[in-house]
């Protein structure tokens, strides 16, 4: 962040190859679309471009970025809804990297959709971006609190719904 806001042009490009798969990834999710995402990478990192020289950054960048990608992602969905290209697609969640392949994609993507999407997300950001309880506290503007209750609230309603308590046993 020093060497950015000293005006290195060669930190913003170790800041962009460090972040922009996490990006593409959280982009495709709130998307389900991979050109939109690819989109929203774009303008996320041209935002935050902007931002420099004078950024100070107050939380991991990962914090910082996530609304910014959540909003930018939405705004495309909102517009390819109006425009009737919206078809109502489930939010894509990166398969762990596994031996199961295919099957283990569709096995996430149900037990994804079988929660809430007030209690998805948080379980998204603990889960798969890795985030900590705090850090989502933070990113979405919630207590501490509220973040643990959705946790627990979408991982008991995994454990109870019939389709996904083979994954609790």
């Amino acid at each position: 962040m020093d060497a950015l806001n000293g005006g290195e042009a060669a930190a913003f490009d170790a800041l962009y190859f460090r972040y922009r798969d996490w990006v593409a990834r959280l982009a495709q999710r709130f998307c389900g679309n991979e050109n939109d995402a690819l989109d929203v990478v774009q303008e996320t990192f041209l935002y935050l471009h902007r931002k420099f020289p004078g950024f100070k950054l107050t939380a991991r960048l990962t914090t910082f970025l996530y609304p910014v990608v959540k909003h930018l992602a939405l705004a495309i969905r909102r517009k390819r809804g109006r425009m009737g290209e919206d078809l109502g697609v489930l939010e894509v969640v990166p398969a762990p990297q596994s031996d199961s392949g295919e099957e283990g994609l569709e096995d996430l993507r149900m037990i994804v959709s079988v929660v809430p999407e007030i209690h998805r997300e948080v379980l998204l950001m603990r889960y798969v971006d890795d985030m900590s309880l705090e850090e989502i506290a933070t990113t979405l503007s919630i207590p501490l609190g509220t973040v643990k209750s959705r946790i627990h609230n979408a991982l008991r309603m995994l454990a109870e719904d019939e389709r996904t308590r083979r994954f609790f046993q």
